[in-house]
């Protein structure tokens, strides 16, 4: 299986693909971190890739693995990354096709 990309390695790669320095693109992915940061309470779309939102869950019953009792967990607040569905078909592949109809004969 391969290794995902170290983050220098991601900044070189977009370095070379856009002719930017290293530091130039570096600062441009810090900035888009810090920008994703402050805005995902209100939703933050990164276009073509997806987008994070801040959701709140419910409180639930769970169950504590180790003993077994029943243990109350409470709502908090969490954050998702919703995938686009370019970047999924992109990734994974487009939707797969319908299945083939037969034509019926006409007697």
């Amino acid at each position: 299986m391969a290794k995902s990309l170290t983050q220098s390695q991601i900044i070189a790669k977009l370095a070379d693909n856009v002719q930017l320095t290293k530091k130039q693109v570096k600062s441009f992915l810090d900035s888009l971190a810090s920008l994703a940061y402050n805005e995902a309470k209100n939703g933050f779309t990164i276009p073509g890739l997806g987008k994070l939102v801040l959701v709140q869950r419910k409180a639930r019953m769970g169950r504590n693995p180790a003993t077994g009792e029943q243990i109350k967990i409470p709502a908090k607040k969490v954050v998702k990354f919703r995938v686009s569905k370019a970047a999924k078909d992109a990734i994974v592949g487009g939707a797969k096709p319908a299945p083939a109809k037969t034509a019926k004969k006409k007697k």
